[in-house]
C-alpha cells in the first residue's frame, strides 16, 4: 500500500513538472516575442507554375502522399495486427495522429490552390491536431497512460485554441510554439525518461527529419535555385515531412516491450 501511494504520488509529481514547465515556456515566449501578423509575403512561394490548369501544381500534388500514409497508418492502428501498440491510449493518440495527417494530405492541397488568410486555417490545424497526438503518444510511452490521454485532450484545446487566436488577432505566436515545444520536449524527455518499447531511436530519427524539413521551407528560393528550378525548398518540405510518420510507423512495426523497471513490469503484467 506505501508503496502504491508512493507510485500514485510520483506520478502527480511528474504531470505537474511537465504543465508547469510547458505553460512556463508559453508565457516566456508570449512576454519576449513580439506579436506576430500573418502577412502577403507568407503566402508568396518560390514555385507557383501551374501544370494542366492546377495552380501551383508541385505545392498541392506533393501533399498526397499524406493522405497514402494517413489513411494506412489509421487503419492499421485501428486494425491492431501490424502495428505493437498495448495500451488503449495509445490507439488512441496514434489514431487521431494518422487521421492528422490524412487531413493535412486534403487541408494543405486546398490551401495551396490558393494561398491566403482565410485558407491558411485548413492548413495549419490538421498539423496541430496531428502533433498533439503524436506528443500525447509519446508521452503515454515515457511517462504514463493517464497523463498522456489528459495531454492529448489538453494539447487538442490548445489546438483548436490556438486556431482561434490566430484568426481574432491576427498573430500566429502560438501556432509556432506549438511546433516548438514539441521539438524540445520529445529530444529531451527522450534522454530523462526511459523507453517502454524497443527501437526508441525512431524518435530521434523522426525529429531529424523533421527539422530537415523546416529548414526546406526557409531556404524555399535558394533550394529553387539550386536545383535550377525543378522542384522549390517548399515542395520538398512536404516530401520530407512525409517521412515523419513513414519513420514512425516503421517503429511501431518493430518496437517490442522493453521491460526494464518495475513500473514498467507491472504495466506488462
Amino acid at each position: 500500500m506505501v508503496w502504491m501511494a508512493t507510485q500514485k504520488l510520483a506520478i502527480r509529481g511528474k504531470r505537474r513538472r511537465i504543465w508547469g514547465g510547458a505553460f512556463l515556456c508559453w508565457v516566456f515566449l508570449m512576454l519576449v516575442t513580439p506579436k506576430i501578423s500573418h502577412s502577403p509575403k507568407h503566402h508568396l512561394y518560390a514555385d507557383m507554375r501551374n501544370f494542366l490548369g492546377v495552380p501551383n501544381t508541385l505545392n498541392v500534388i506533393t501533399n498526397f502522399p499524406f493522405l497514402f500514409v494517413g489513411v494506412l497508418g489509421f487503419v492499421l492502428c485501428c486494425q491492431g495486427g501490424l502495428f505493437n501498440i498495448s495500451l488503449p491510449g495509445e490507439v488512441w493518440g496514434w489514431a487521431l495522429f494518422y487521421a492528422g495527417i490524412a487531413g493535412l494530405a486534403f487541408g494543405s492541397a486546398y490551401y495551396h490552390l490558393k494561398p491566403d488568410d482565410s485558407r491558411v486555417t485548413w492548413d495549419t490545424l490538421p498539423m496541430m491536431i496531428a502533433y498533439s497526438s503524436l506528443f500525447s503518444s509519446f508521452i503515454v510511452e515515457r511517462v504514463g497512460e493517464r497523463i498522456g490521454l489528459s495531454s492529448l485532450f489538453a494539447l487538442l484545446f490548445i489546438a483548436f485554441l490556438s486556431t482561434a487566436y490566430d484568426r481574432t488577432y491576427n498573430d500566429i505566436r502560438l501556432y509556432m510554439m506549438f511546433q516548438l515545444i514539441p521539438c524540445i520536449a520529445i529530444p529531451g524527455m527522450c534522454f530523462v525518461f526511459p523507453p517502454k518499447y524497443t527501437h526508441s531511436r525512431y524518435w530521434l530519427w523522426a525529429g531529424g527529419v523533421y527539422l530537415l524539413s523546416k529548414f526546406e521551407a526557409v531556404a524555399d528560393m535558394k533550394i529553387y535555385h539550386a536545383n535550377h528550378y525543378i522542384i522549390s525548398g517548399h515542395s520538398l518540405e512536404h516530401l520530407c515531412l512525409v517521412m515523419v510518420p513513414v519513420l514512425l510507423s516503421i517503429m511501431l512495426m518493430h518496437r517490442n516491450i522493453k521491460c526494464q523497471r518495475i513500473g514498467a513490469i507491472k504495466e506488462c503484467s
